[in-house]
Formats: C-alpha cells, structure tokens, sequence
C-alpha cells in the first residue's frame, strides 16, 4: 500500500499481534521491517523490551527519536546477524506487513526462526485478498485508465496464490521450520474525514498519476466517488473496511 494509509489504522492488527504473541511486561520483542515504529510503540506501551530493524535509515532515525525506550537499527531482515548482538534471543519475533516487500520471505521467516528463543513466538501480517479489502475499490474505480492491476497483496488477479491464501501462508511458516498455532483474521476501517483526505494520496501514487495523465483529474475524482459512493459516512468522510490475515507460530 502507498502512504494513502490513515493514520493509526494499524492499531486493530498491532493490539491482536500483541495479544496472540501474549506480549507484556518484560517481554523481548524483535520487530522485523520496524518502519517508523508503530508496532513497536504498541508493545512499548505493554512494558516489552522493543528492538526494531528496517533497511530504511530515515525511518529508523523517525523511530528512535519517537519510541521511547525501544532500540532501532538499521539492517536486512534477510541477514540478521549475530543474535547476542542485536540482544536476543527473543520471545517474540514480529514481521507486520514486512513479508509481501521483501525478495525472500522464506528466507525473512527462517531468520526470524533463527533469533527467537526455543518456543518463541513468530508472528507475522500480510493483505488478505483483493475482494477481502475495501481499498481494491480504488484500483477499480481507476481501471478504465490502467493496464493490469495488482491486488493490495501484491498481485495480479490472475496470478498464483500469494500469501494472503492462509494455507500459502502456512506453508510458508512450515517451509521456515515454524510450528504454525494459527492464521487468524483482522479487520482493520481505514477512516478518512473528507473526499481530499481520501483521494489525495491516491493521485500521488503511480496508478493516480497514470489515471490522471490519461483522463485528467476530475474524471479520477468523480470515478472514485462513484465507486465509493456506498462507503460515504455521515459527515462526508469515508470507511473502508479491510482484511488482514495474522500468522501465529513457534519456533523450535
């Protein structure tokens, strides 16, 4: 997804990956693909002891200066080094929405394996389906305009299963030598306060930049709101309600 996101959408996901990993006090959490460090703020917030990684330097450097006690580096969640170095072994290992953006989620999956303690738990985040996520709508409304589209998973429609199929999910967790607890189902509203909150990031984005090259920008507008309409809340905001699958495992 591009920076469209809402904030805070997030805390619906982040609040079940805390309560399946049974994240409290005390708890060491590694934070795979840490971003600017929502999740780790929520596990901060449950008195966990927080480092988080992500290859992107700037949004390491927005996390340390904005979580707290937590610890971030920069590093590659394919390669993660020494596991005494970063300070664990952990308890829990977490990937939220990491797996779909990285070249080897098997190898991402094994490392989180690696570095968590015996019995650890993995949890992992990815989209469900297109026709799971609202915000495939917006793809829809924009794809007289587009060549093929791709799903909030990454995906072609008509391409192989991905990891938003749960049993694709959980073969992959198996593949990594993780015992699989279970693929639970988050839903999580994006709210957005106006028609310009909404359809702004999306102009910015490469498919709103391609519809509004070959259309022009009050087309896109009024073909988003069309498409949309059934999703206008009163007040002229808009809710889109979208799915997330949950992959609760252990290592060994």
């Amino acid at each position: 997804m591009s920076s469209g996101e809402p904030a805070g959408w997030g805390a619906p996901l982040y609040a079940h990956a805390l309560d399946a990993a049974d994240v409290g006090a005390g708890t060491s959490v590694l934070d795979l693909g840490c971003g600017t460090g929502e999740f780790a703020a929520a596990a901060v917030t449950r008195g966990a002891r927080v480092v988080g990684v992500d290859s992107d330097a700037t949004a390491v450097k927005i996390a340390s200066a904005s979580v707290g006690p937590a610890r971030f580096e920069v590093g590659d969640a394919h390669d993660l080094g020494p596991v005494d170095a970063l300070g664990g072994p952990f308890a829990v290992v977490a990937a939220m929405q990491l797996l779909t953006h990285v070249a080897n989620p098997l190898r991402v999956l094994r490392e989180a394996s690696r570095v968590a303690a015996t019995g650890g738990t993995v949890v992992a985040s990815v989209w469900g389906r297109e026709e799971e996520c609202d915000v495939g709508l917006l793809g829809q409304a924009l794809g007289r305009w587009l060549p093929q589209r791709q799903s909030p998973s990454g995906r072609s429609p008509s391409g192989p299963p991905t990891l938003a199929d749960p049993d694709r999910f959980r073969k992959l967790a198996w593949l990594a030598g993780l015992a699989v607890v279970g693929v639970d189902e988050v839903v999580c509203p994006f709210d957005y306060p106006d028609e310009n909150a909404l359809v702004d990031p999306l102009l910015a984005s490469m498919i709103g930049r391609t519809a509004v090259v070959r259309a022009g920008e009050d087309a896109v507008r009024a073909a988003v709101r069309e498409r949309l309409a059934e999703h206008r809340v009163d007040g002229g905001g808009y809710r889109l309600q979208n799915l997330f699958r949950v992959l609760v495992a252990r290592a060994p």
